[in-house]
């Protein structure tokens, strides 16, 4: 994994994305020394799922099911649906 500086990726974002693309390994973008952002190479056929993890909406919906997962607040599907389905 290497390292850019945003001025140096906007002069060669082309031979970036190219390099990315063909090695599969991931640029971390550096303003003013500091990671801001990163370069990824995205598998067309598993977009979807990549925007999915990424996206900071669903991202912290999983980390509070995962809480609720921890702290024993979750059911199982099966019995709400079930429940639905009684009170309908």
């Amino acid at each position: 994994m290497g390292t850019i500086g945003i001025r140096d990726l906007s002069r060669n974002a082309s031979q970036v994305i190219d390099q990315v693309s063909s090695t599969g390994n991931p640029m971390i973008v550096t303003k003013h020394g500091r990671p801001v952002a990163a370069v990824v190479a995205v598998d067309a056929d598993a977009l979807e799922d990549f925007v999915l993890a990424t996206a900071p909406e669903y991202a912290s919906d999983r980390r509070a099911a995962d809480r609720d997962l921890a702290a024993d607040r979750a059911q199982p599907a099966a019995e709400v649906i079930d429940r639905i389905r009684r009170k309908g």
